[in-house]
């Protein structure tokens, strides 16, 4: 039997286990090392691989040696025998005993994200043990941070060295294997984030011997990048996102920062790998996180992109920040917010101030409202704070913040909800790691400092100028979302209340929806209409701002048109609006059926 992968440890029905390493530079001393076994010298081919059969079973313990001092994990292991430096474990595929297997996944359009980190949710069991809540509000698909094998226990998961095992901190494959099954029982889908455009600083050893998986000619922010251009560097990746989508059966793959992949034909030869490597009848989802706004990726390969430009100018509003990137969306931000809730993105190709006036993006305006993921916090936007704060700690109104959600949680762009946001979490969220170098975790307390440099309130020695340091056991532990305060409850009966509307009267009709258009309303207030599939019409006004806002006549409904409420964060809302008005700190959606 030809094994179904390329790379790793692959046991065959012949009872022997097929050893394959791509070692293209490999030193003479190249050599696999497998208990019970003497050891076994390895020769790569013309092709660069390397390949041995070998009697032993699952459960082996392996590892290759490079010279007499150098031992190193397979780079498609399955399991670690320890951290990302131990013994590669042989695991045998499938063997799990789905109770789910019917699951065929949810029309894209139904999807409501929720972003949450294994390790501070209880590892796969306790966030197995959390599924029902959140099933119960509307949350219909998961998205877990990455959990490619990590150096430490402590990790956000983008320092991933062996993308092919799921890390132990958080539980075994089973683990894994149960927290999958027990969401798609609940009816929820699973998506993992994965990180192909970079490997971790600690745990990579890919130079010593496969050194053309990288080129020097281009600069990542973490250190050279991956050569996509190697038809092996190639497979390698579209194998890893078929492994993920048929042996733990997620749903779907975020994909972590592709604008630090060069050349974006591979991401179509991945989705295009990945489209006809799984079943024709499951429901597979596939999203990019990418700063050059390339339309083009959306346009049948990929199903949406996370919409950093529509945060960043609701982030400005709701708090008045204009450092670094922000800059590019104080001018005219109701404007701006209009064009992203019409068009998806507001830099579609002109330049960027903030990236010294380079062009940036592609036309946007024909892509569906579906292909734009909208959150009002993330990881990323969260996490890469100094302190890490959350929205609701740095919003001066909390019915400011209510507004907002309301605009997030119905507009047609699919919402993502970042754990802790449903509860009104107070904890931040740290960047976090547990590096056993000192050397290396010194330098990511240099390199953070270096990041905050230039901010006022970091400079100098003073205690509050200090950053809390990523490698404490506390970082990690300060961030856990689920210490609830006295209104959780309350703002997780409003996330249900909205999530319940979207879920009855919006996604059931977001397939073939699409934008009339939408106008900024003085400062900081937004009207946006939308023709639903069913050509029912569904209107939004929202004012971010302190004061009211008048509402030009032109953008009111007419005498003749029935809207119903379907939504006021603030009471009274609808009754100013017919007076002409928007409530400060309020959002209206109004809801036209067709006749």
């Amino acid at each position: 039997m030809t094994p179904p992968f390329s790379f790793g440890a692959i046991p065959l029905e012949s009872g022997v286990t097929r050893f394959r390493l791509w070692a293209p530079s490999a030193p003479e001393g190249l050599a696999l090392e497998v208990e019970g076994h003497p050891p076994i010298a390895l020769r790569p081919g013309a092709d660069g691989y390397a390949q041995a059969d070998v009697d032993c079973p699952p459960g082996a313990r392996y590892h290759y040696r490079l010279d007499a001092d150098t031992i190193v994990p397979d780079p498609a292991s399955r399991l670690q025998d320890g951290d990302v430096h131990g013994d590669s474990i042989v695991v045998a595929p499938g063997g799990y005993e789905w109770r789910h297997p019917e699951w065929s996944g949810r029309p894209w359009e139904e999807t409501v994200l929720y972003e949450v980190h294994a390790g501070l949710a209880g590892g796969y069991a306790g966030l197995l043990a959390r599924l029902p809540e959140l099933a119960a509000m509307g949350i219909t698909m998961l998205e877990l941070m990455p959990i490619a094998d990590f150096p430490g226990e402590r990790n956000w998961g983008y320092d991933g060295v062996l993308p092919y095992a799921p890390d132990t901190a958080y539980g075994t494959p089973d683990a894994l294997k149960r927290l999958v099954d027990g969401a798609h029982g609940l009816g929820m889908s699973v998506m993992l984030d994965v990180v192909y455009n970079h490997f971790g600083p600690d745990g990579n050893y890919l130079s010593g011997y496969a050194a053309p998986f990288f080129r020097s000619d281009i600069d990542t922010p973490w250190g050279d990048a991956i050569d996509f251009r190697e038809a092996a560097v190639s497979q390698f990746f579209k194998e890893n996102a078929l492994y993920w989508l048929t042996e733990y059966r997620f749903d779907g793959l975020r994909l972590d920062a592709v604008h630090a992949i060069a050349g974006h034909e591979w991401l179509h030869e991945l989705a295009q790998f990945v489209r006809e490597g799984v079943s024709a009848e499951r429901n597979v989802h596939l999203v990019v996180e990418n700063d050059d706004n390339r339309a083009s990726l959306l346009q049948g390969d990929f199903d949406a992109q996370w919409n950093d430009d529509a945060h960043h100018v609701l982030h400005h509003l709701l708090t008045g920040e204009t450092r670094g990137y922000y800059a590019d969306y104080c001018d005219a931000p109701a404007q701006a917010l209009a064009r992203c809730l019409a068009e998806g993105w507001l830099y579609q190709g002109q330049p960027s101030p903030y990236r010294g006036g380079q062009p940036r993006g592609e036309p946007s305006a024909a892509l569906p409202p579906s292909a734009f993921v909208l959150f009002l916090q993330n990881h990323d936007q969260t996490g890469n704070r100094a302190r890490g704060e959350r929205l609701i700690s740095l919003v001066d109104s909390g019915q400011r913040l209510r507004a907002a959600v309301a605009l997030q949680l119905l507009a047609p762009q699919i919402p993502l909800i970042f754990m802790g946001e449903e509860r009104g979490a107070r904890a931040p969220f740290l960047y976090f790691t547990s590096h056993t170098d000192p050397l290396l975790a010194q330098a990511v307390r240099d390199g953070r400092r270096r990041e905050f440099a230039a901010f006022p309130e970091f400079a100098g020695d003073a205690p509050t100028a200090q950053l809390p340091d990523p490698n404490d056991p506390a970082s990690y532990h300060a961030s856990s979302p689920w210490t609830d305060g006295e209104d959780a409850g309350e703002w997780m009966r409003d996330y249900a209340a909205l999530l319940q509307l979207r879920a009855r009267l919006i996604s059931p009709r977001l397939a073939g929806a699409v934008s009339l258009g939408a106008s900024g309303i003085g400062e900081r207030s937004v009207f946006a209409r939308w023709e639903l599939a069913d050509g029912a019409r569904l209107t939004v006004y929202t004012n971010l701002g302190p004061a009211h806002q008048a509402v030009p006549a032109p953008l009111m409904p007419g005498p003749d048109v029935y809207a119903t409420l379907l939504f006021e964060s603030l009471a009274g809302g609808r009754d100013a609006l017919a007076r002409g008005e928007l409530c400060p700190d309020s959002t209206v959606w109004l809801l036209e059926e067709p006749a």
